[in-house]
């Protein structure tokens, strides 16, 4: 039976290169993904490259670009590696919420509480 669909795993193998896994340091799915500045887009990406990096102008978590894009989580981490491996991207860990505010804002809410 010539012409059949092979399937999904047939190209989301091919999507990868048969790789599971991406290259350079592991990130988990709410790493943060953000495009780098305003460069060009290589011509030879393939169209799930740059729908992610469409995605990533702003910063977006890893979950989240798989769910745009529609693809398992395994894959979508191997295109964000092959992003971030040409520069692309910047994959960063999310700061502890404890990071996330100044010194200042803290001491304002301790002085509120002692005035209660």
């Amino acid at each position: 039976m010539t012409g059949e669909d092979p399937g999904p795993l047939i190209r989301l193998f091919g999507l990868t290169g048969g790789r599971a896994r991406p290259q350079g340091e592991a990130f988990d799915l709410v790493a943060i993904v953000t495009t780098v500045g305003d460069a060009a887009e290589p011509a030879d990406l393939i169209p799930e490259h740059r729908a992610a990096l469409s995605l990533c102008r702003r910063p977006t978590p890893v979950a989240d670009v798989a769910s745009h894009l529609g693809l398992p989580l395994n894959i979508t981490r191997v295109i964000l590696g092959d992003l971030r491996r040409d520069g692309l991207v910047i994959i960063e860990r999310p700061r502890p919420a404890a990071q996330t505010f100044d010194e200042r804002l803290y001491r304002e809410v301790l002085h509120g509480l002692r005035s209660l």
